[in-house]
């Protein structure tokens, strides 16, 4: 390995035996070096000076200069260091803190050996990228090519193409937790990628403190929604592009946050500011949101064009979904705005499309059959199932459901197979099904 491939190390942490241990931790691990040690902000900033390591482990309790205050004089001084926060203490406000003074990382004491060097090369990547705020203003260098400074950088002179139209927001909400929101939509929006040739698409992953998006995907989590947020006022397609995760399908995907604190950095401003430009610049824009009513959650729900209600065919989720749509009259959502999809769905286990229709009293847009081994193995391998297994009936439903959302011209969408076009049958009014929906 190269000297310019090792990560150069520094620790700033007042407590003796916490430094030694950290030395320790990364004595032996390939590509890293620890170049450097100090007992206080202060040696820390004169030492970070000194020696311009590319990440910094810094502690944020300390006599004196306290580590935030200290590593905001160094992300300041040091142009490219990287600070990574460490504190016993797990609190909001800390994490705020050390965001806006520069830390791209914050880890909590005790932390294992895996979680410190997956930081590490995390934010050390993430240095070795073009500054985002300045990819669109860097002068083009007429003679650049691969290996030089301005290699793998898109600059003025190579502009996206402006938005041609405005693109359409859909947004899928669980009925409760378990009904495979977040694989659906996955699937649902390589399904979109693969129906609609050539057009822009985009999936938010929404449930900022617990997103698995990048996990069903098998997506390496470079940058995510925070890096937006950092740099509000900068959204412009580049900044967009930069900041998304390419998935080999073609999808664009805008990842949660590395740890569920960081949710609390993002506003509601911010979710405002970033959907409209996510509408500006891609034709579809797909967000996998938390099964709860947040005021983030609420605020994707009332950006989105189109919310799918996902249930599946047991009693606590149709009766969540029963009160959904009491909330979205509250909400004063259009009938049309709110499409009930009936995922993980097999006549055989006795509630049937009808019944459930009948009891929640609204209309069935689409069912997505049940195929546990098939789902399972996809998300256990980060695979989406609609591309290995593409002649599957849970595959062949969701690119279905992908037609109907888009109504592909020259194939006309057609309700699945599972979920009648007729008059919903009356269902009998002491039935078990429904006493327990209370109907």
């Amino acid at each position: 390995m190269s000297e310019q491939d090792i990560i150069r190390v520094m620790i700033v942490d007042d407590i003796t035996e916490t430094r030694e241990n950290l030395k320790k931790l990364l004595l032996f691990e390939r590509g890293v070096e620890v170049v450097g040690a100090a007992a206080s902000g202060e040696e820390g900033i004169a030492l970070g000076k000194q020696l311009r390591p590319d990440v910094v482990l810094m502690d944020i309790n300390m006599p004196g200069i306290d580590g935030i205050s200290a590593g905001e004089i160094l992300t300041r001084e040091v142009p490219g260091l990287q600070i990574i926060m460490m504190s016993v203490q797990g609190e909001a406000d800390y994490l705020r803190r050390s965001m806006l003074a520069g830390a791209r990382e914050f880890l909590i004491k005790p932390f294992s050996a895996d979680e410190l060097i997956t930081s590490i090369r995390r934010v050390y990547e993430l240095g070795r990228q073009p500054p985002l705020a300045a990819v669109a203003s860097r002068p083009a260098s007429p003679g650049s090519h691969p290996g030089t400074p301005y290699a793998n950088t898109i600059h003025p002179a190579t502009p996206q193409p402006p938005p041609t139209r405005t693109g359409r927001i859909i947004a899928a909400f669980g009925a409760k937790g378990g009904v495979g929101t977040s694989t659906l939509i996955a699937n649902l929006a390589i399904a979109l990628q693969e129906v609609r040739k050539g057009t822009r698409i985009a999936l938010l992953d929404g449930d900022f403190q617990f997103g698995d998006i990048g996990v069903l995907l098998n997506l390496n989590r470079a940058r995510s929604i925070i890096d937006l947020c950092e740099h509000i006022d900068e959204l412009d397609a580049q900044f967009i592009a930069d900041v998304m995760t390419n998935h080999p399908s073609g999808l664009k995907v805008l990842l949660a946050p590395p740890s569920p604190e960081m949710a609390d950095l993002i506003t509601i401003e911010h979710l405002k500011s970033i959907l409209a430009a996510l509408r500006d610049h891609f034709d579809y824009v797909l967000i996998d949101t938390p099964t709860s009513f947040g005021e983030s959650t609420l605020t994707l729900l009332d950006g989105a064009d189109i919310v799918l209600l996902i249930t599946t065919p047991e009693i606590p989720a149709i009766k969540n979904a029963t009160l959904f749509f009491d909330v979205s009259e509250q909400l004063k959502y259009d009938e049309e705005k709110v499409l009930l999809l009936l995922n993980k769905y097999d006549p055989r286990t006795g509630i049937t499309a009808e019944a459930i229709r009948a009891s929640i009293k609204h209309p069935i847009f689409a069912a997505v059959s049940r195929e546990d081994r098939i789902v399972n193995t996809a998300i256990n391998q980060g695979l989406p199932f609609v591309l290995t297994q593409p002649r599957s009936q849970v595959s062949l439903d969701v690119v279905q459901l992908a037609k109907m959302l888009v109504a592909v011209p020259g194939d006309e969408p057609a309700l699945t197979p599972a979920v009648s076009t007729a008059a919903p049958q009356p269902v009998k009014k002491r039935s078990l099904f429904g006493k327990l929906l209370n109907r």
